[in-house]
Protein backbone atom coordinates (compact mmCIF):
# COMPACT_ATOMS: atom_id res chain seq x y z
CA UNK A 1 0.00 0.00 0.00
CA UNK A 2 1.10 3.11 -0.64
CA UNK A 3 0.61 6.81 0.55
CA UNK A 4 0.17 10.18 0.00
CA UNK A 5 0.59 12.51 3.00
CA UNK A 6 0.22 15.63 0.80
CA UNK A 7 -3.30 16.38 1.86
CA UNK A 8 -2.79 15.38 5.68
CA UNK A 9 0.13 17.79 5.39
CA UNK A 10 -2.35 20.20 3.73
CA UNK A 11 -4.83 19.65 6.21
CA UNK A 12 -2.89 19.55 9.59
CA UNK A 13 -1.34 22.89 8.42
CA UNK A 14 -4.72 24.54 8.12
CA UNK A 15 -5.61 23.59 11.67
CA UNK A 16 -2.32 24.53 12.90
CA UNK A 17 -2.96 27.87 11.53
CA UNK A 18 -6.34 28.23 13.35
CA UNK A 19 -4.85 26.53 16.95
CA UNK A 20 -2.60 29.87 16.69
CA UNK A 21 -4.78 32.45 16.28
CA UNK A 22 -6.41 34.48 18.68
CA UNK A 23 -9.31 35.86 17.02
CA UNK A 24 -12.46 33.96 16.33
CA UNK A 25 -13.00 32.76 13.00
CA UNK A 26 -14.71 34.57 10.34
CA UNK A 27 -18.49 33.85 10.38
CA UNK A 28 -17.48 32.02 6.75
CA UNK A 29 -14.86 30.13 8.68
CA UNK A 30 -16.98 29.12 11.53
CA UNK A 31 -19.52 27.75 9.62
CA UNK A 32 -16.85 25.57 7.49
CA UNK A 33 -15.33 24.43 11.20
CA UNK A 34 -19.05 23.30 12.58
CA UNK A 35 -19.49 21.12 9.06
CA UNK A 36 -16.05 20.00 9.69
CA UNK A 37 -16.71 19.11 13.03
CA UNK A 38 -19.51 17.01 12.52
CA UNK A 39 -18.23 15.08 9.23
CA UNK A 40 -15.39 14.36 11.17
CA UNK A 41 -16.96 13.15 14.26
CA UNK A 42 -19.38 11.21 12.17
CA UNK A 43 -17.18 9.79 9.91
CA UNK A 44 -13.58 9.05 12.05
CA UNK A 45 -15.04 9.30 15.62
CA UNK A 46 -18.36 8.55 16.85
CA UNK A 47 -21.69 9.20 14.88
CA UNK A 48 -23.81 8.38 17.91
CA UNK A 49 -21.77 11.03 20.37
CA UNK A 50 -23.62 13.69 17.80
CA UNK A 51 -27.36 11.85 18.33
CA UNK A 52 -26.59 12.12 21.90
CA UNK A 53 -25.94 15.77 22.66
CA UNK A 54 -29.82 16.16 23.09
CA UNK A 55 -29.90 19.63 24.88
CA UNK A 56 -28.11 20.72 21.14
CA UNK A 57 -29.99 18.39 18.72
CA UNK A 58 -33.44 19.61 20.66
CA UNK A 59 -32.75 23.28 20.48
CA UNK A 60 -32.21 23.35 16.30
CA UNK A 61 -28.23 24.52 17.07
CA UNK A 62 -27.18 20.43 16.48
CA UNK A 63 -23.65 21.47 15.50
CA UNK A 64 -22.92 24.12 18.23
CA UNK A 65 -18.72 23.22 18.54
CA UNK A 66 -17.18 24.98 21.24
CA UNK A 67 -14.14 27.22 20.64
CA UNK A 68 -12.85 28.85 24.11
CA UNK A 69 -13.80 29.96 27.42
CA UNK A 70 -13.06 31.63 30.95
CA UNK A 71 -14.62 31.24 34.16
CA UNK A 72 -17.72 29.88 33.95
CA UNK A 73 -18.49 31.08 30.52
CA UNK A 74 -17.65 29.88 27.12
CA UNK A 75 -17.87 30.18 23.22
CA UNK A 76 -18.92 28.43 20.47
CA UNK A 77 -17.06 28.91 16.89
CA UNK A 78 -19.83 31.76 16.16
CA UNK A 79 -19.17 33.44 19.49
CA UNK A 80 -22.12 33.12 21.07
CA UNK A 81 -21.86 32.92 24.94
CA UNK A 82 -22.98 29.78 27.08
CA UNK A 83 -23.11 29.53 31.20
CA UNK A 84 -21.56 26.15 32.28
CA UNK A 85 -23.36 24.36 34.99
CA UNK A 86 -22.12 21.01 33.51
CA UNK A 87 -17.92 21.69 34.74
CA UNK A 88 -16.83 18.91 32.61
CA UNK A 89 -18.28 16.37 34.82
CA UNK A 90 -16.49 17.80 37.34
CA UNK A 91 -13.32 18.56 35.09
CA UNK A 92 -13.66 22.31 35.39
CA UNK A 93 -13.69 23.12 39.29
CA UNK A 94 -11.61 26.10 38.94
CA UNK A 95 -13.72 27.37 35.72
CA UNK A 96 -12.27 27.32 31.96
CA UNK A 97 -8.57 28.42 31.16
CA UNK A 98 -8.30 29.49 35.19
CA UNK A 99 -4.78 31.62 34.45
CA UNK A 100 -2.81 30.42 37.59
CA UNK A 101 -2.76 27.43 36.24
CA UNK A 102 -2.19 28.18 32.28
CA UNK A 103 0.53 30.21 33.53
CA UNK A 104 2.28 27.10 35.06
CA UNK A 105 1.76 25.37 32.24
CA UNK A 106 3.44 27.74 30.05
CA UNK A 107 6.06 28.17 32.29
CA UNK A 108 6.67 24.36 32.33
CA UNK A 109 5.95 24.14 28.64
CA UNK A 110 8.69 26.35 27.83
CA UNK A 111 11.58 24.88 30.24
CA UNK A 112 10.45 20.80 29.51
CA UNK A 113 7.16 19.07 28.88
CA UNK A 114 8.19 15.53 29.20
CA UNK A 115 10.56 13.42 31.63
CA UNK A 116 13.01 11.71 30.68
CA UNK A 117 11.57 8.42 32.43
CA UNK A 118 15.29 8.27 34.09
CA UNK A 119 16.30 10.91 36.13
CA UNK A 120 14.04 12.54 38.60
CA UNK A 121 11.70 14.68 37.34
CA UNK A 122 10.98 17.23 40.52
CA UNK A 123 7.18 18.39 40.23
CA UNK A 124 6.12 14.64 40.43
CA UNK A 125 7.60 14.30 43.70
CA UNK A 126 6.26 18.11 44.49
CA UNK A 127 2.61 16.95 43.55
CA UNK A 128 3.23 13.70 45.86
CA UNK A 129 4.36 15.05 48.75
CA UNK A 130 1.02 18.09 48.45
CA UNK A 131 -1.12 14.98 48.14
CA UNK A 132 0.23 13.06 51.32
CA UNK A 133 -0.55 16.70 53.21
CA UNK A 134 -3.85 17.59 52.17
CA UNK A 135 -5.56 14.17 51.93
CA UNK A 136 -7.29 12.83 55.36
CA UNK A 137 -5.75 9.99 57.79
CA UNK A 138 -1.77 8.82 56.90
CA UNK A 139 -2.11 8.53 53.02
CA UNK A 140 1.60 9.16 52.01
CA UNK A 141 2.03 7.99 48.81
CA UNK A 142 0.63 8.71 45.25
CA UNK A 143 1.12 7.10 41.56
CA UNK A 144 -0.32 9.47 38.77
CA UNK A 145 -2.15 8.72 35.51
CA UNK A 146 -4.19 10.34 33.01
CA UNK A 147 -7.45 9.48 34.00
CA UNK A 148 -9.82 8.20 36.41
CA UNK A 149 -10.77 4.99 35.64
CA UNK A 150 -6.67 4.41 35.22
CA UNK A 151 -6.29 5.58 39.15
CA UNK A 152 -8.62 2.69 39.96
CA UNK A 153 -6.71 0.59 38.56
CA UNK A 154 -4.28 1.07 40.20
CA UNK A 155 -6.07 1.24 43.44
CA UNK A 156 -7.32 -2.26 42.49
CA UNK A 157 -3.85 -3.87 41.90
CA UNK A 158 -2.64 -2.29 45.05
CA UNK A 159 -5.15 -3.61 47.13
CA UNK A 160 -4.56 -7.03 45.45
CA UNK A 161 -1.09 -6.84 45.96
CA UNK A 162 -1.04 -5.66 49.75
CA UNK A 163 -3.96 -8.46 50.70
CA UNK A 164 -3.29 -11.19 48.56
CA UNK A 165 -7.02 -11.13 47.98
CA UNK A 166 -8.94 -10.89 45.01
CA UNK A 167 -12.77 -9.99 46.01
CA UNK A 168 -14.05 -6.37 45.69
CA UNK A 169 -17.60 -5.14 47.16
CA UNK A 170 -18.78 -2.35 45.44
CA UNK A 171 -21.97 -0.02 45.07
CA UNK A 172 -24.81 -1.00 42.83
CA UNK A 173 -25.27 2.03 40.42
CA UNK A 174 -21.44 2.71 40.58
CA UNK A 175 -19.32 4.11 38.37
CA UNK A 176 -15.59 3.68 38.56
CA UNK A 177 -14.27 3.81 34.94
CA UNK A 178 -14.37 1.58 31.79
CA UNK A 179 -11.33 -0.09 31.39
CA UNK A 180 -11.91 -3.33 32.11
CA UNK A 181 -10.98 -3.48 35.83
CA UNK A 182 -12.45 -0.41 36.42
CA UNK A 183 -15.69 -1.89 33.97
CA UNK A 184 -16.05 -4.70 36.25
CA UNK A 185 -16.58 -2.92 39.23
CA UNK A 186 -19.82 -0.81 37.44
CA UNK A 187 -22.88 -1.24 39.07
CA UNK A 188 -24.63 -0.64 35.78
CA UNK A 189 -25.72 -3.10 32.79
CA UNK A 190 -25.61 -0.75 30.31
CA UNK A 191 -21.67 -0.71 30.30
CA UNK A 192 -21.20 -4.25 31.44
CA UNK A 193 -23.18 -6.10 29.97
CA UNK A 194 -22.00 -5.55 25.95
CA UNK A 195 -18.35 -6.72 26.81
CA UNK A 196 -18.97 -10.03 27.93
CA UNK A 197 -17.10 -11.46 30.81
CA UNK A 198 -15.60 -9.33 33.58
CA UNK A 199 -12.71 -9.23 35.92
CA UNK A 200 -12.20 -13.02 37.07
CA UNK A 201 -11.62 -11.97 40.72
CA UNK A 202 -15.38 -12.02 42.76
CA UNK A 203 -17.06 -8.74 42.52
CA UNK A 204 -20.50 -8.29 44.80
CA UNK A 205 -22.22 -5.45 44.14
CA UNK A 206 -24.50 -3.84 47.25
CA UNK A 207 -27.08 -0.98 47.04
CA UNK A 208 -25.19 2.16 47.77
CA UNK A 209 -25.99 3.76 51.34
CA UNK A 210 -26.75 0.09 52.95
CA UNK A 211 -24.55 -0.63 55.53
CA UNK A 212 -26.12 -3.23 56.66
CA UNK A 213 -25.53 -4.95 53.31
CA UNK A 214 -21.37 -4.50 53.10
CA UNK A 215 -21.26 -6.13 56.63
CA UNK A 216 -23.52 -8.54 55.43
CA UNK A 217 -21.49 -9.34 52.35
CA UNK A 218 -17.77 -9.08 54.65
CA UNK A 219 -19.57 -11.66 57.02
CA UNK A 220 -20.23 -13.88 54.25
CA UNK A 221 -17.32 -13.44 52.67
CA UNK A 222 -15.45 -14.32 55.80
CA UNK A 223 -17.41 -17.53 56.33
CA UNK A 224 -17.31 -19.05 52.89
CA UNK A 225 -13.52 -18.18 53.05
CA UNK A 226 -13.65 -15.78 49.83
CA UNK A 227 -11.21 -13.23 50.82
CA UNK A 228 -11.67 -9.53 50.22
CA UNK A 229 -9.29 -7.29 49.03
CA UNK A 230 -11.30 -3.91 49.40
CA UNK A 231 -14.43 -2.62 49.49
CA UNK A 232 -14.51 0.46 47.25
CA UNK A 233 -17.53 3.81 46.46
CA UNK A 234 -17.52 7.02 45.74
CA UNK A 235 -18.27 9.14 49.03
CA UNK A 236 -21.19 10.41 46.88
CA UNK A 237 -22.76 8.45 43.66
CA UNK A 238 -22.08 10.99 40.70
CA UNK A 239 -23.01 9.51 37.72
CA UNK A 240 -26.16 7.99 39.23
CA UNK A 241 -27.05 11.48 39.76
CA UNK A 242 -25.70 12.89 42.53
CA UNK A 243 -26.68 10.44 45.95
CA UNK A 244 -25.45 10.95 49.24
CA UNK A 245 -25.46 8.21 51.44
CA UNK A 246 -27.02 7.69 54.61
CA UNK A 247 -24.92 9.31 57.91
CA UNK A 248 -23.83 6.35 59.37
CA UNK A 249 -22.90 4.87 56.18
CA UNK A 250 -19.29 5.42 56.01
CA UNK A 251 -18.35 5.29 59.27
CA UNK A 252 -19.94 1.85 59.64
CA UNK A 253 -18.27 0.29 57.02
CA UNK A 254 -15.18 2.23 57.66
CA UNK A 255 -15.88 0.08 60.89
CA UNK A 256 -16.76 -3.40 59.21
CA UNK A 257 -13.60 -3.10 56.42
CA UNK A 258 -11.47 -2.67 59.91
CA UNK A 259 -12.73 -5.57 61.53
CA UNK A 260 -12.65 -7.87 59.11
CA UNK A 261 -9.20 -6.91 57.71
CA UNK A 262 -10.24 -5.46 54.22
CA UNK A 263 -9.13 -2.04 52.89
CA UNK A 264 -11.29 0.57 51.90
CA UNK A 265 -11.31 2.75 48.75
CA UNK A 266 -12.49 6.15 48.06
CA UNK A 267 -13.30 6.95 44.77
CA UNK A 268 -13.00 10.71 44.93
CA UNK A 269 -12.25 10.96 41.05
CA UNK A 270 -15.37 12.91 40.72
CA UNK A 271 -15.99 14.67 44.59
CA UNK A 272 -12.38 15.56 45.45
CA UNK A 273 -10.47 18.90 45.89
CA UNK A 274 -13.75 20.42 47.03
CA UNK A 275 -16.52 19.74 45.02
CA UNK A 276 -18.84 18.57 47.78
CA UNK A 277 -18.82 21.07 49.89
CA UNK A 278 -15.51 19.57 51.91
CA UNK A 279 -12.12 18.87 50.35
CA UNK A 280 -12.19 15.57 50.29
CA UNK A 281 -16.59 13.89 50.07
CA UNK A 282 -15.24 11.37 52.97
CA UNK A 283 -14.08 14.43 54.82
CA UNK A 284 -18.26 14.77 55.70
CA UNK A 285 -18.12 11.66 57.60
CA UNK A 286 -14.81 11.82 59.42
CA UNK A 287 -13.42 8.81 57.29
CA UNK A 288 -10.03 7.96 56.62
CA UNK A 289 -9.82 5.39 54.04
CA UNK A 290 -6.77 3.16 53.14
CA UNK A 291 -6.87 4.37 49.44
CA UNK A 292 -8.28 7.20 47.70
CA UNK A 293 -8.31 7.69 43.73
CA UNK A 294 -8.75 11.73 42.43
CA UNK A 295 -8.99 12.62 39.04
CA UNK A 296 -10.89 14.98 36.84
CA UNK A 297 -10.20 18.62 38.51
CA UNK A 298 -7.03 17.63 39.53
CA UNK A 299 -5.28 19.22 36.18
CA UNK A 300 -7.58 22.58 36.77
CA UNK A 301 -9.41 21.89 34.03
CA UNK A 302 -6.09 22.21 32.09
CA UNK A 303 -4.58 19.09 32.18
CA UNK A 304 -5.20 15.13 32.21
CA UNK A 305 -4.01 13.93 35.58
CA UNK A 306 -4.51 11.36 37.93
CA UNK A 307 -3.85 10.18 41.51
CA UNK A 308 -3.75 6.87 43.53
CA UNK A 309 -2.90 7.90 47.73
CA UNK A 310 -2.63 5.07 49.85
CA UNK A 311 -0.24 4.36 53.19
CA UNK A 312 3.32 3.97 53.39
CA UNK A 313 2.34 0.29 54.75
CA UNK A 314 0.15 -0.25 51.83
CA UNK A 315 2.12 1.16 49.14
CA UNK A 316 4.94 -1.11 50.02
CA UNK A 317 4.58 -3.71 47.61
CA UNK A 318 4.68 -1.26 44.76
CA UNK A 319 7.67 -0.31 45.29
CA UNK A 320 9.76 -3.66 46.75
CA UNK A 321 10.79 -5.76 45.74
CA UNK A 322 9.96 -4.40 41.71
CA UNK A 323 9.74 -0.45 41.99
CA UNK A 324 8.23 -1.43 37.78
CA UNK A 325 5.50 -3.54 39.20
CA UNK A 326 3.05 -0.58 37.82
CA UNK A 327 4.02 1.95 35.79
CA UNK A 328 2.84 4.59 32.49
CA UNK A 329 5.24 6.48 30.34
CA UNK A 330 3.17 9.46 30.08
CA UNK A 331 1.36 9.26 33.77
CA UNK A 332 2.52 12.39 35.76
CA UNK A 333 4.55 14.12 33.44
CA UNK A 334 5.76 17.56 33.74
CA UNK A 335 2.71 19.41 32.52
CA UNK A 336 0.23 17.60 34.03
CA UNK A 337 2.09 17.44 37.61
CA UNK A 338 2.73 21.54 36.77
CA UNK A 339 -1.20 21.61 36.24
CA UNK A 340 -2.13 19.90 39.41
CA UNK A 341 0.23 22.04 41.83
CA UNK A 342 -0.93 25.09 40.25
CA UNK A 343 -4.94 23.83 40.91
CA UNK A 344 -4.01 22.81 44.47
CA UNK A 345 -2.37 25.93 45.19
CA UNK A 346 -5.68 28.10 43.50
CA UNK A 347 -8.19 25.53 45.70
CA UNK A 348 -6.46 26.45 49.29
CA UNK A 349 -5.75 29.79 48.52
CA UNK A 350 -9.36 30.00 47.72
CA UNK A 351 -10.71 28.03 50.03
CA UNK A 352 -13.28 26.63 47.66
CA UNK A 353 -14.48 23.65 49.59
CA UNK A 354 -16.20 26.44 51.39
CA UNK A 355 -17.68 28.68 48.46
CA UNK A 356 -18.58 25.15 47.09
CA UNK A 357 -20.98 24.41 50.52
CA UNK A 358 -22.35 27.86 50.67
CA UNK A 359 -22.93 28.05 47.00
CA UNK A 360 -24.49 24.48 46.95
CA UNK A 361 -26.83 25.20 50.18
CA UNK A 362 -28.28 28.36 47.98
CA UNK A 363 -28.61 26.50 44.97
CA UNK A 364 -30.29 23.24 46.19
CA UNK A 365 -32.82 25.34 48.39
CA UNK A 366 -33.75 27.25 45.19
CA UNK A 367 -34.18 23.97 43.36
CA UNK A 368 -36.27 22.26 46.40
CA UNK A 369 -38.55 25.05 45.77
CA UNK A 370 -38.93 24.60 42.08
CA UNK A 371 -39.25 21.03 43.24
CA UNK A 372 -42.11 21.87 45.36
CA UNK A 373 -44.12 23.97 42.55
CA UNK A 374 -43.66 21.62 40.04
CA UNK A 375 -44.60 17.99 41.22
CA UNK A 376 -45.81 16.65 37.94
CA UNK A 377 -41.91 17.17 36.99
CA UNK A 378 -39.79 16.62 39.54
CA UNK A 379 -39.21 13.34 41.64
CA UNK A 380 -36.98 15.18 44.00
CA UNK A 381 -33.27 16.95 44.31
CA UNK A 382 -30.32 15.77 45.66
CA UNK A 383 -26.58 16.14 46.12
CA UNK A 384 -23.95 18.26 48.55
CA UNK A 385 -21.85 21.42 47.38
CA UNK A 386 -22.45 21.59 43.97
CA UNK A 387 -22.54 18.49 43.25
CA UNK A 388 -26.22 18.26 42.23
CA UNK A 389 -28.91 16.24 41.00
CA UNK A 390 -32.28 17.34 39.71
CA UNK A 391 -34.29 13.82 39.56
CA UNK A 392 -36.95 14.06 37.26
CA UNK A 393 -40.51 11.83 36.48
CA UNK A 394 -38.86 10.62 33.64
CA UNK A 395 -36.04 10.78 30.96
CA UNK A 396 -38.26 12.76 28.36
CA UNK A 397 -38.95 15.84 31.42
CA UNK A 398 -35.36 15.51 31.71
CA UNK A 399 -34.30 16.18 27.96
CA UNK A 400 -36.92 19.06 27.67
CA UNK A 401 -35.40 20.50 30.64
CA UNK A 402 -31.89 20.16 29.45
CA UNK A 403 -32.98 21.64 25.52
CA UNK A 404 -34.92 24.03 27.26
CA UNK A 405 -31.63 25.23 29.25
CA UNK A 406 -29.39 25.16 25.95
CA UNK A 407 -31.91 27.25 23.87
CA UNK A 408 -31.28 29.60 26.58
CA UNK A 409 -27.35 29.00 26.64
CA UNK A 410 -27.27 27.73 29.95
CA UNK A 411 -25.42 23.99 29.38
CA UNK A 412 -26.14 21.04 31.58
CA UNK A 413 -26.37 17.13 31.12
CA UNK A 414 -28.13 13.78 31.75
CA UNK A 415 -25.89 10.90 33.39
CA UNK A 416 -24.54 9.54 30.00
CA UNK A 417 -27.15 7.25 28.89
CA UNK A 418 -30.35 8.72 30.44
CA UNK A 419 -31.81 12.48 30.81
CA UNK A 420 -33.95 11.26 34.01
CA UNK A 421 -31.51 12.66 36.25
CA UNK A 422 -30.12 16.16 35.27
CA UNK A 423 -26.13 17.11 36.99
CA UNK A 424 -25.66 20.26 38.03
CA UNK A 425 -21.98 21.13 38.33
CA UNK A 426 -20.96 24.26 37.95
CA UNK A 427 -17.32 25.35 38.47
CA UNK A 428 -16.70 26.20 41.80
CA UNK A 429 -15.76 29.90 41.09
CA UNK A 430 -19.09 30.74 39.86
CA UNK A 431 -20.64 33.76 40.60
CA UNK A 432 -23.87 34.49 42.87
CA UNK A 433 -24.68 36.61 39.71
CA UNK A 434 -24.51 33.36 37.52
CA UNK A 435 -26.34 30.81 40.14
CA UNK A 436 -29.28 33.09 39.71
CA UNK A 437 -29.17 33.70 36.28
CA UNK A 438 -29.23 29.55 36.26
CA UNK A 439 -32.44 29.62 38.01
CA UNK A 440 -34.07 32.57 36.35
CA UNK A 441 -33.57 30.18 32.56
CA UNK A 442 -34.53 27.13 34.36
CA UNK A 443 -37.86 29.17 36.09
CA UNK A 444 -38.82 29.49 32.21
CA UNK A 445 -38.19 26.42 31.37
CA UNK A 446 -40.67 24.57 33.94
CA UNK A 447 -42.80 27.44 33.48
CA UNK A 448 -42.62 26.40 29.72
CA UNK A 449 -42.90 22.69 30.48
CA UNK A 450 -45.59 23.04 32.75
CA UNK A 451 -47.78 24.66 30.88
CA UNK A 452 -47.58 22.64 28.07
Amino acid sequence: MTYDYEDALDYSSRWLDLIHRNEFPSKEEAYKIIDESKSNFAEHYNRNWLEYRKSVTESGDWAAVEWTGSGSVFKDVLGREYLDFLGGFGMMDLGWSHPDVVNAVKAQLNRSPMPSQELIDPLRGVLAKLLASITPGDLKYSWFAASGTEANEAAMKIAKLYTGKTAFIVGVRAFHGKTMGSLSLIGKADFRVPMGAMYAGPVYHVPFGDADAVEKQLEICEKVGIGVAAVMFEPIQGESGAIVPPDDFWPRIRAATKKHSVLLIADEVQTGLGRTGKLWGVDHWNVAPDILTVAKSLGGGVMPISAVCTTEEIFHPMMYPNPFMHTTTTGGGALACSAAIAAIHVTLRERLWEKAAEKGNYLISELEKFAAEYPQIYEKITGKGLLIGMHFKNPEIGYKVAAGLFKRSVVVAGTLTSAQTIRVEPPLIVTQEQIDTFLDRLGEVLQEIGTA
